[in-house]
Formats: C-alpha cells, sequence, structure tokens
C-alpha cells in the first residue's frame, strides 16, 4: 500500500447545525441557540455560522435530541427514513446507507461534521456507514445551492452527522456525561453508548466517548423470499422431486417456507473516541481520534439446492483522526478562516465462514480551508479549497479492483444575498479529480464545473422559490475498474473504463408556510442527466453468479416532497400534534426504461399528545408496491406499518432525563424497500419492541 500523505491540503470545518424539528416539522424561526443535549427548541442552532441560515433556500431536515434517540439504528441508513424524500439501501441489518431522492451511492455526499466520512459505503452497497447514531448529536439532510460546499457529486443532497468529538464549547459543570441505552426484541439487540466532557480550566476541553450494540439474527414478518422467489423455489423443489434428487427438493422447500427470521443478520459494533479543543474568543482549534469496528453477517442469495443459512461475513475496522480550527478576523471584509481535515485508516474483511475471502484496505485523507465573510448590507459568503486523497487496494483470490489512487481538489464559493423580502444564493465550483489504475498502467484525469442559482421571495408566512444547479461528477473506481465476482454482494461486478463524468441539470420549486401553529413545505425537483451512471442486471451468470456492469446512458429524474406539521389544539392538559410525509420518485433512462431500485410512493403521519412529563404518539407508514422496474429487476409488494411510543420524562423537559417505550410494525407485517438490491431475501423487521434510557447532566 503507498502512502497517501501527498500534496495534502488544510481544510475548514463545516460543523453545520440546522434544524431540530418536532415530529418532522421543519422549523424556520430565526433565532439562534444553543440547545442543550437532548431537547429541542424548535429554533434554529447554528455552530458554524459563516452565513446564516443553510436552509435559506434548501429543503433541509434534521434529527436531534429524543427524536434522534427514538429513530437511532445501527446503520445511519435506517435511522432517517422518517425524514422527507429519504429512504435506504438496506442491504443488511448491518449495512444501510441513506438513499436520497431515488440517488445513492456517490451521488449522496455522507459527512462527518461537514467534511467526508472517508470511509467506502459509498463504493458497494455490502459497505457499513462508519458513523454510530448512539454517539451523535445531530444528523442533517441537506439540499439546495449550498450543497456544493461538499461536491459537486452530492446531486441527491448531504447528510451530515454531527458529533461532539471535538468540542465546540467548555462546558458549565466540572464533568457533563450525556448517556443512551437501548434494548429491542426483533434481534434481541442491547446497545449503549455514552460521551464525557471534562473542561481543564477556561479554555481547554476533553472530551471521551464509546458505544457498544450486538444483536442477534433479526425476526423479520412473513416469510424471508419475496413472492416470485419463493415461487421459484416451489418450482424448484417439485423439479428436483420429478429427478430423484429428495435432498435438494427438501432444500428447496425449506427456502420457499422459511420465515420469521433472516439468518446470518447478527450485528456486533463498537466504537470509541477521544478529543480535546482549545476554546478561545479568538477561534478555537481541536482535535480527535476514534475507532469504529464492526462485524455483521451477509444474508444468503439463494440457490435453493443448498441448505438455507449464511456464511459471508464482514469484519470492518477504521481508525480515524481529526483536526478543526477557526480564527476570528474581525470587522473587515472576511469574517473567520477554518480548516478542518480528517484522515482514515481502513480495512474490510470479507469472510467465507472462517476463511477471508477478499480484504479491503483503504487510506485517505480530506482537507478543507474555508474564508467566511462578514454581512454587509445583506451580503455574506464562504469561499474556500477542498483536496481529497485516497489509496485503494483489494487482496485476494476473489479481488474485482486493482489498485488504485485518486486524487481531487476543489474550488468553491456560495454567495448569498437577502434585499427585503427576496433571498438569493449562487454557488460555484470546479473540481479536477486524477484516478489511477497502477496494475493496469492506465490514469484518467476528469475535470467537473459546477454551478447553481436559487431565489426565493417570502410573502407574510409563505415563501415560495426556485433553485436551478448545473453539476458534474467524475466516476468512482469502482464504476471504472470493478472486473470479477464479489463475494458478499454476491454478484459480477463489471466496470467500464471508459466512463464519462456524469453532467446533469437540476431544478426544483418549492412553497413553504411558517406560522405560530402550523408548518407545511412541499417541493417538485426534476434532475436530466447527459450521462447517468448506473449499476444494471445484464441477466447473465457468470462464475455462478449473476452479471452486474455499470452502463451509462442519458436519464431523467423527477419527483415530489411535502411535509406539514400543525397543533390542532390541547387535551386534557396535552398539546395535540398531527404531522406527514409524503414523497415519490420517477426515473427513466432514455433507450432502456425505469431506472433500477427506485422507491415508490410513500406516506408517513403521526398524531402526537406532548406535555412536559409525557409524549404519546402513534404513527402509520404506507408504502406503494413498485411496479415500475428495470430488465431483470423483480417487483417490492407495497406494505402499511403501524408503530407508537410514549415518552415519559420524570423531571420534566429542563431535566436531560427521559424514559421512552415504543412497538414498531405492531401488526408484523411483511415490509421490503425497492431501493436494496437484496429486497427479495432480505426483509425489514417484524414486530419489535423497543426501550430507550437516555440522560445527560
Amino acid at each position: 500500500m503507498n502512502a497517501i500523505f501527498r500534496n495534502s491540503s488544510a481544510t475548514l470545518a463545516i460543523s453545520l447545525a440546522l434544524i431540530a424539528m418536532p415530529a418532522f416539522a421543519q422549523e424556520q424561526a430565526g433565532t439562534e441557540t444553543t440547545d442543550d443535549d437532548f431537547h429541542r427548541t424548535g429554533e434554529i442552532v447554528v455552530t458554524a455560522p459563516y452565513f446564516e441560515r443553510l436552509d435559506l433556500l434548501a429543503g433541509t431536515s434534521a434529527l436531534s435530541g429524543e427524536d434522534l434517540a427514538q429513530q437511532a439504528r445501527g446503520q445511519i441508513g435506517e435511522t432517517l427514513l422518517s425524514l422527507p424524500g429519504v429512504s435506504a439501501t438496506s442491504f443488511s441489518p448491518g449495512a444501510s446507507r441513506p438513499v436520497l431522492r431515488g440517488f445513492q451511492g456517490s451521488r449522496v455526499a455522507v459527512l462527518t461534521d461537514g467534511i467526508g466520512n472517508i470511509d467506502a459505503s459509498n463504493t458497494s452497497a455490502d459497505h457499513a456507514v462508519t458513523i454510530d447514531p448512539l454517539t451523535t448529536e445531530r444528523i442533517e439532510v441537506l439540499r439546495g445551492p449550498a450543497v456544493l460546499l461538499f461536491g459537486g457529486q452530492a446531486v441527491g443532497g448531504a447528510v451530515n452527522a454531527i458529533d461532539k468529538r471535538i468540542p465546540r464549547k467548555v462546558p458549565d459543570e466540572a464533568v457533563h456525561i450525556d448517556a443512551q441505552f437501548d434494548y429491542s426484541t426483533a434481534a434481541k439487540e442491547y446497545a449503549g453508548g455514552a460521551s464525557i466532557d471534562v473542561p481543564m480550566g477556561d479554555r481547554f476541553v476533553f472530551h471521551l466517548d464509546g458505544s457498544h450494540r450486538k444483536s442477534k439474527d433479526l425476526r423479520i414478518g412473513g416469510y424471508l423470499l419475496a413472492p416470485a422467489l419463493r415461487q421459484e423455489a416451489l418450482d424448484v423443489a417439485a423439479e428436483e422431486q420429478a429427478l430423484g434428487n429428495l435432498d435438494e427438493a427438501v432444500n428447496a422447500r425449506d427456502w420457499a417456507n422459511f420465515r420469521g427470521r433472516l439468518p446470518n443478520s447478527a450485528v456486533k459494533t463498537t466504537s470509541l473516541g477521544a478529543g480535546a479543543a482549545f476554546i478561545d474568543d479568538g477561534g478555537n482549534l481541536g482535535i480527535s481520534f476514534n475507532l469504529y469496528d464492526t462485524q455483521y453477517g451477509i444474508a444468503e442469495r439463494p440457490d435453493f439446492v443448498e441448505p438455507v443459512g449464511g456464511e459471508v461475513s464482514i469484519d470492518l475496522r477504521q481508525y480515524r483522526f481529526d483536526l478543526r480550527g477557526e480564527v476570528e478576523l474581525g470587522e473587515g471584509l472576511f469574517d473567520k478562516i477554518r480548516i478542518r481535515a480528517g484522515y482514515a485508516d481502513y480495512v474490510h474483511k470479507e469472510l467465507e465462514g472462517p476463511d477471508v475471502g477478499t480484504t479491503f484496505f483503504s487510506k485517505a485523507i480530506e482537507t478543507r480551508l474555508e474564508l467566511t465573510q462578514n454581512n454587509r448590507g445583506g451580503w455574506r459568503g464562504a469561499s474556500g479549497l477542498q483536496y481529497q486523497t485516497r489509496d485503494f487496494e483489494a487482496v485476494g483470490d476473489e479481488a474485482f479492483l486493482p489498485p488504485t489512487r485518486s486524487n481531487q481538489i476543489g474550488l468553491f464559493t456560495l454567495q448569498e444575498f437577502s434585499l427585503g423580502n427576496l433571498d438569493a444564493e449562487v454557488s460555484v465550483r470546479f473540481d479536477h479529480a486524477r484516478l489511477e489504475a497502477q496494475s493496469l498502467a492506465t490514469v484518467r484525469n476528469f475535470d467537473n464545473f459546477s454551478a447553481a442559482f436559487g431565489l426565493g421571495y417570502t410573502i407574510g408566512d409563505i415563501k415560495i422559490g426556485t433553485n436551478i444547479s448545473r453539476t458534474g461528477r467524475a466516476p468512482s473506481v469502482e464504476e471504472l475498474y470493478s472486473d470479477g465476482p464479489h463475494v458478499a454482494t454476491q454478484s459480477y461486478e463489471v466496470g467500464d473504463p471508459l466512463l464519462r463524468s456524469e453532467r446533469s441539470w437540476n431544478g426544483e420549486i418549492y412553497a413553504r408556510y411558517d406560522s405560530t401553529r402550523f408548518d407545511a413545505t412541499a417541493t417538485l425537483y426534476a434532475n436530466r442527466f447527459s450521462n447517468f451512471i448506473y449499476e444494471n442486471a445484464t441477466g447473465a451468470i457468470v462464475d455462478d453468479l449473476p452479471e452486474f456492469e455499470y452502463l451509462q446512458r442519458k436519464a431523467r429524474v423527477w419527483g415530489i416532497e411535502a411535509e406539514a406539521s400543525a397543533n390542532i389544539g390541547s387535551f386534557g392538559g396535552f398539546d395535540v400534534l398531527l404531522d406527514g410525509v409524503a414523497d415519490f420518485t420517477r426515473a427513466t433512462i432514455k433507450g432502456e426504461g425505469p431506472a433500477p431500485r427506485i422507491p415508490p410512493l410513500r406516506l408517513l403521519g403521526g398524531l402526537e399528545l406532548q406535555s412536559d412529563n409525557f409524549e404519546l404518539r402513534g404513527e402509520v407508514e404506507w408504502a406503494d408496491s413498485q411496479k415500475r422496474i428495470a430488465d431483470f429487476e423483480t417487483t417490492t409488494g407495497g406494505f402499511t406499518m403501524v408503530s407508537a411510543s410514549a415518552t415519559w420524562r420524570p423531571f420534566g423537559r429542563d431535566k436531560n432525563i427521559s424514559l421512552t417505550a415504543s412497538a414498531d410494525n405492531i401488526f408484523d407485517v411483511e415490509a421490503r424497500r425497492a431501493a436494496s438490491f437484496t429486497k427479495d431475501f432480505v426483509a425489514l423487521a417484524g414486530r419489535d419492541f423497543r426501550l430507550t434510557a437516555r440522560l445527560s447532566f
């Protein structure tokens, strides 16, 4: 493995804290506040305000406080499902990445405190995201022109996880402790996480955190196999019976009739972190280190003649170092200079039983340097430089990728203007990417220019507006150079070394209403790709595995998102809140038909009773069936899941102690995500009772 500390530049902190929202409602209050660790005020919290509100023209959603605690799951993809426009890859309980507006993989940027997560989750659906929600303070879904701060590839948007490993303030207490503990029945899962912040004088803070999660095989609702695959198993059983192959016939029937449990889906995850910061009126500087270690099973793609079970698993470990700092520059043109950097050493082993099949090694660094501007008559902004480099290597008999080195440098600026009721954003970004496959003696260079423009106009409690962008994305190493069997995804993957940059025009129009007792937003979006890159099944079987190849075509994507929340009155000392979310995406590849793995229409609604000491909530999620599918893709059945929860705060809202009991999928329905590669043999959790205890003092 080659060293990667070459030409690395320093960077800037994008630690964003945007919107704390009760029960899916997007708040837009203009007051800045320092919300505590476990409670939400409904006001915007800005920890790195290089502009006043990142949600000025973007449809921004967030989870924090009790909302995040109640919805936190082992993987961030499953954690964010209550937000509009969000689905998940749901590859397995141990690996699930967010899907935004139907986009996944490299088109969705997953960030830790404003820079890349520096793992391999964007390269393949079987790779876990190395973020543990148990030690995360807030998770944001970002869209609009400001997303170009994080890269031109984030067509679907960006997911930003905010942790406290590099402290942002000196605690008032001698020792500040946050903790959360969970138990759930569907996977017999035990999980716990805690953090400690200790002030060392007036300007220094030391931080420690850790979490551990352990679960058994997941309990599911209904059959293991989707209906079409189950019928195929029954047909195989009949054929083997007719041929006199009785053992094979029994195995096929076992596959068809297996229900109630997802074999080989146990997960064990541990994370540890430490950090320290110097905080002063003139600026701050901090560092942190963390370890993420996880082992999880991979569900088996059935061949029917073998017994039900599974031997493929993942053993993943990442070491990560981070740096964040800023210096106040006074009252001139520039307000602050910020630096943000991260380095990660990542190892990912794919195991077949006790034997290592393939090992992936990745060493990468990402840095950002930004200058933020003072507000001058409604004009403000940020400009900067971003640099990324990665050495990647796959070793083993089934290594389907050659050793590669990738480097990318980006220059960007975001400018915001406000004049009366009119708001405007302009962002521009240039990226140069260099991808080298060393063993193939091949080097590809890509230059991409991205730009975005947005306008919004406020009329009383209503805001209407539009965003337009032109973006470019270099193909990933996996899209270019894959060629071979990938045991974890149980597919034969074929890249195309001649792929060009993926470019698209993107637009959206939105309307928002924000009043004391009612909030609502609706967005219509569309994307037009000239060189859309996608992984598609060919129908061929190579090395006993289904073949998937990366292709490039023109494509069209459009969809809608909507959410609303209303305080409809009071009852017996409780405020009564009603909220809902709706989203829909339609994607078409020119000359081919529907794009693969697109989420269907989804509706999510809840009724909530709130008081200082108690909170009661009932919720229904309905997903339509997905019958608009690509060649060799199977349909996905619709489902309706009902959930309920009760939260008790024994000392009121201000004492930061709560206990939540919840029941998810109460009627134990069979449910699958259309965006998942493994949907036909990986169902979602069945009936699940969960206890969550949280405290802060």
